[in-house]
């Protein structure tokens, strides 16, 4: 690690999971897709400390019910198994047995108790697994040839076009502290956890309560701040592994570091959750809505929402369309007691309502600055303190082919 000045967080060029002191990663093919990798793990050398949140669709997958069984034992588990192209969702009896297979087909090659083993699964809604391609996985994905970072970060994709990964470094009690993910999610992504699956690694010592807290807080500032569909899916999980190799003092909420910490995590699932967004399905732009003078957060995240969610939004901004009514629109239906006439929006630099009422602005200035990649949305609610940010994409008649032939 370099050189670092006190509290400074460090990005760390193509980091990811294996980042942290202590884990490893790999994948590889075993015929679930026609060629691309499908069966992907993330190992600790030791037990870590667990945290994870979850879909709040009424429909949890299989895998995610014996994760958090997993996990509920000791607060520690010491791998992920996940697959792609199958869900192992809405699968009944079956699906359950199989999700417990896999568990424990993979703890036989680790040597581990089957319960230190979190399994996950991604892809088609209501298919059995194909339980003779994954033994067949299970049973060469520790081999050389199949380790390496960047084949667990395929192995995990399904409509995907391109892996997700971030990591960053900084100083815990004088000691070298990282934290690595990776991710994917493309499309059913929504407020609330996504079609998405989120892995964060880090060899900071703490503690499994203060883990979770951690966890939560930034999984509400992060993750469950992007859209790109309004769907929210059967399968979505963030899982941190924490392993203590770092040799920190005990972290919690009344470490003097807690913050920076806080910020390490908050950096690296901001970054996975903004490149989810850019790569929704058919996407060509990333939009980012910033949401300041809002009377609390829940106000500020919620009008973010609202806006980001909104189709008449989106698809104005893949027409670059600076058509500010669908974005105030979204604003007084988001549910928050909002003044209409304090109100303020701008696109990028170009302010297009002032206090309610509309500026004087260049429509073509305005066209122009939509055509770019990265689109910003400022709003000022002028009520208060608050402020939040949400992430999304424009809408394209490339979603609804991809979607059209999702099984096909």
């Amino acid at each position: 690690m370099q050189a670092m000045k006190t509290n400074e967080i460090i990005g760390v060029k193509d980091g990811g999971v294996t980042t942290p002191q202590g884990f490893t990663a790999g994948g590889l093919h075993c015929g679930l897709r026609k060629t691309r990798l499908d069966l992907g793990y993330v190992l600790s050398e030791v037990p870590a400390v667990t945290a994870g949140v979850y879909t709040t669709n009424l429909f949890q997958a299989a895998p995610l019910l014996v994760t958090q069984e997993s996990i509920a034992v000791e607060n520690k588990i010491q791998a992920v198994l996940v697959n792609s192209a199958n869900a192992n969702a809405c699968t009944g009896d079956q699906g359950l047995k199989d999700a417990y297979e896999m568990q424990q087909l993979f703890a036989e090659e680790l040597g581990v108790e089957n319960h230190q083993v979190a399994v996950t699964s991604t892809g088609v809604i209501g298919v059995q697994l194909p339980m003779d391609k994954i033994k067949s996985g299970v049973k060469n994905i520790l081999a050389k040839n199949h380790e390496g970072v960047a084949n667990f970060e395929e192995a995990i994709l399904t409509t995907d076009t391109t892996v997700k990964h971030h990591a960053v470094q900084f100083e815990i009690d004088g000691k070298p502290v990282s934290i690595g993910g990776a991710a994917k999610g493309s499309g059913m992504i929504h407020p609330n956890m996504a079609t998405m699956l989120g892995f964060i690694t880090t060899d900071a010592y703490i503690g499994h309560e203060s883990l979770q807290t951690a966890l939560r807080q930034v999984t509400d500032e992060t993750f469950n701040m992007i859209t790109v569909d309004g769907d929210t899916s059967t399968n979505d999980m963030v899982l941190t592994m924490a392993n203590g190799k770092a040799g920190n003092n005990l972290l919690d909420e009344n470490h003097p570091d807690w913050a920076v910490f806080l910020q390490g995590l908050k950096s690296v699932c901001a970054s996975l959750a903004k490149k989810i967004a850019r790569d929704g399905e058919g996407a060509t732009k990333l939009i980012e809505v910033h949401v300041k003078g809002a009377r609390n957060g829940v106000a500020a995240r919620a009008v973010g929402k609202a806006i980001i969610s909104s189709n008449l939004v989106k698809t104005a901004i893949y027409g670059t369309d600076p058509n500010w009514g669908r974005i105030v629109c979204a604003i007084g239906y988001s549910g928050e007691k909002v003044d209409p006439d304090k109100v303020s929006v701008s696109l990028g630099d170009i302010q297009v309502v002032g206090n309610g009422l509309p500026s004087p602005f260049s429509e073509e200035e305005a066209t122009d600055y939509l055509k770019q990649e990265h689109v910003h949305i400022y709003v000022d609610l002028n009520q208060g303190g608050y402020e939040a940010t949400a992430w999304g994409c424009d809408l394209s008649y490339d979603y609804v082919k991809i979607n059209a032939s999702y099984r096909t």
